[in-house]
C-alpha cells in the first residue's frame, strides 16, 4: 500500500474489488461469508476493515454496495432484509457494543446441537439503509471508546466482530408461496498480535496481551490443525474451537460452512522480521483450509422445526425427570424455547425493538455527557467543547462533550459530564464559562487534574487546544 509506487499502489478501492465483491456475491447466493485480518498492532488491520472518512475499508464499502444492490433487485418476485450485530471480545469476554445494557456486561457464548455457536442474548438489529449502519457503528464505537478508556485500556486491545445477516425472501407469484435464502456475513478486526517483551507489556496489560495471544494462538492452532486435515495428513485431528471464544465464535467461518477470505498485514519496518515472517507463515497454513459452504435455503423454518421437536422431547423427558430434579435439561428447555421465539418474531417486531434500543442507547450517551454526532466532529458556532484523546486512531476523537456555562465532571450521576475508571472521583471537577467568553477550570480537592502535562489544584483559565487528564487515563482536548 505504498502510494510512491503507483503501478504496484492498491487503494481502498482495489482491495475490495479484489475481496469485498466477491464476498458481497456469495452472500445474495445465501452463502455464509467471512473477511479477517490478521497482522501485528500498527500493520493497517483497521484502517483495511473500517478505513477513514476519506478512504472507507472493506466493512464500509461492503455495507454501501450491500444496499445499492439490494435496492436494484427488489421487485415484486424477490426483496431483501438486513439485520446487524456489533460486538467485541476482550480478554475472552464477549461485549454486546450495540445494547446499551450488553456493553456493561460480558454475554455468554452457548453452541445448540441445531443452531451452532452463538453468543446469548446479542442483539440482532434491523437496518433499512446504508446510513443506519452507519449510524450503529459510530455508536457501537463510541460504546467501545466508553468501556475502554474506563478500563484503562489504551488502544482497541479487542478482536471486533461485525455481523450482518441478508434474507432474500424470493415469492412465486402464480402460487402465493415464498422461499428464503440467508446469507451472514462476519467482518472480523482481529487484536494485533506481538510478542509482549517488544511491547514493554507488564501487570494488567500483560494479562490482557496474554489473552489476545492465547486466543489468536488458538486461531493458529485451529488454522494448523484444518490445514493438516485438508492435506490428508491427519484425518482425525483434534480441532481446538472452544479453546478460545474467538475461534468458537468463528467456527463456521474456519472448516466449516461459510467461504471466508484471510488478510494478512505487514509491516515494512526490518525491524519487524520476526512478525512479519509469522503473518505470512500463518496466512500460508490458511490457504490450505478446505471450507464446505452450501446455500442457506430456508434454515429458518427446518432449524425451528428441528427446535421444536428437540423441546417436545426435552418436555417429555423433563416430565419424567421431574422427581429427581434435573436443572441441565431444565436449562436445555429454556434454551430451546428462547431460540424458537428468537426466530419466530415478525419484522415488523425487529423493527420496533431496533428503534427502541436506539432510544434507550442515545439516552445513555447523552447522560453521560457525550454529543450523538454521528461521524466527524460538527458542532454549532460559538460552543465551547471537549473532544476525548486516545493512542489509538480508531477510538481516537470520537466523543464529544459540550460545555455549558457550569458544567459539573465527575462518577455521580448528577454530574454532567460522567467519567469512569481510576482515579475519578464522585465530584471530580467544575468548568465555568464567564460572560466575556473565558473558560475556567477548577478541580475538586484531593483529586487528580493535569492540563498541559502539569498537575492544576486551584482555578485555572484554559485556552482553545490545552489539553486536560482527569485521573489515571482520561485525556480531552478543549475547542
Amino acid at each position: 500500500m505504498d502510494e510512491t509506487n503507483k503501478e504496484k499502489y492498491a487503494g481502498q478501492d482495489i482491495v475490495f474489488k479484489c475481496l469485498g465483491e466477491n464476498i458481497l456475491q456469495n452472500a445474495f447466493e445465501g452463502y455464509n461469508a467471512c473477511i479477517f485480518a490478521y497482522g501485528q498492532t500498527g500493520s493497517g488491520k483497521s484502517y483495511t476493515m473500517m478505513g477513514t472518512a476519506d478512504e472507507p475499508g472493506l466493512i464500509p464499502r461492503l455495507c454501501s454496495s450491500l444496499f445499492e444492490r439490494a435496492q436494484q433487485e427488489e421487485s415484486e418476485e424477490q426483496s431483501f432484509k438486513v439485520e446487524v450485530s456489533y460486538m467485541e471480545i476482550y480478554n475472552e469476554k464477549v461485549r454486546d457494543l450495540l445494547d446499551p445494557k450488553g456493553s456493561r456486561q460480558s454475554l455468554k457464548v452457548r453452541e445448540h446441537s441445531v443452531y451452532g455457536p452463538y453468543v446469548d442474548g446479542l442483539s440482532k438489529l434491523a437496518v433499512a439503509s446504508y446510513k443506519d449502519i452507519e449510524s450503529l457503528m459510530s455508536e457501537g464505537n463510541k460504546s467501545r471508546t466508553v468501556a475502554a478508556t474506563n478500563m484503562n485500556e489504551e488502544s482497541s486491545r479487542s478482536h471486533a466482530v461485525f455481523k450482518i445477516i441478508l434474507t432474500h425472501i424470493l415469492y412465486d407469484v402464480k402460487s402465493g408461496t415464498s422461499g428464503e435464502k440467508v446469507g451472514k456475513l462476519s467482518l472480523v478486526d482481529l487484536a494485533g498480535s506481538e510478542r509482549a517483551t517488544k511491547t514493554g507489556a507488564a501487570g494488567d496489560r500483560l494479562k490482557e496481551g496474554s489473552n489476545i495471544n492465547k486466543s489468536l494462538t488458538t486461531l493458529g492452532l485451529v488454522i494448523s490443525a484444518l490445514a493438516d486435515q485438508a492435506a490428508g495428513k491427519n484425518k482425525n485431528k483434534f480441532v481446538p474451537y472452544r479453546d478460545s471464544v474467538l475461534t468458537w465464535l468463528l467456527k463456521d467461518s474456519l472448516g466449516g460452512n461459510s467461504k471466508t477470505a484471510m488478510v494478512a498485514t505487514v509491516s515494512p519496518a526490518a525491524d519487524n522480521y520476526d512478525e512479519i515472517l509469522s503473518t505470512l507463515r500463518y496466512a500460508d497454513r490458511a490457504k490450505n483450509i478446505v471450507n464446505h459452504a452450501v446455500v442457506n435455503e430456508d434454515p429458518n423454518a427446518r432449524i425451528i422445526r428441528e427446535l421444536r421437536e428437540e423441546v417436545e422431547k426435552l418436555r417429555e423427558q423433563l416430565t419424567k425427570a421431574e422427581a429427581m430434579k434435573s436443572p441441565e435439561l431444565k436449562d436445555r428447555l429454556e434454551e430451546s424455547e428462547k431460540l424458537i421465539q428468537e426466530m419466530t418474531v415478525t419484522w415488523e417486531e425487529k423493527l420496533r425493538k431496533t428503534e427502541e434500543i436506539a432510544q434507550e442507547r442515545q439516552k445513555q450517551l447523552e447522560s453521560l455527557g457525550i454529543s450523538l454526532q454521528s461521524s466527524g466532529i460538527k458542532v454549532g458556532d460559538n460552543k465551547c467543547f471537549l473532544v476525548n484523546l486516545n493512542a489509538d486512531p480508531a477510538l481516537n476523537e470520537l466523543l464529544v462533550y459540550y460545555l455549558k456555562e457550569h458544567t459539573l465532571v465527575g462518577s455521580d450521576n448528577s454530574q454532567d459530564i460522567q467519567l469512569c475508571g481510576l482515579g475519578i472521583l464522585a465530584e471530580h471537577c467544575i468548568i465555568d464559562i464567564t460572560g466575556d467568553g473565558q473558560v475556567m477550570l477548577t478541580p475538586q480537592k484531593n483529586t487528580r487534574t493535569c492540563v498541559n502535562g502539569t498537575a492544576v489544584v486551584g482555578p485555572t483559565q484554559l485556552h482553545h487546544g490545552d489539553r486536560i487528564l482527569w485521573g489515571n487515563n482520561h485525556f480531552f482536548r478543549l475547542n
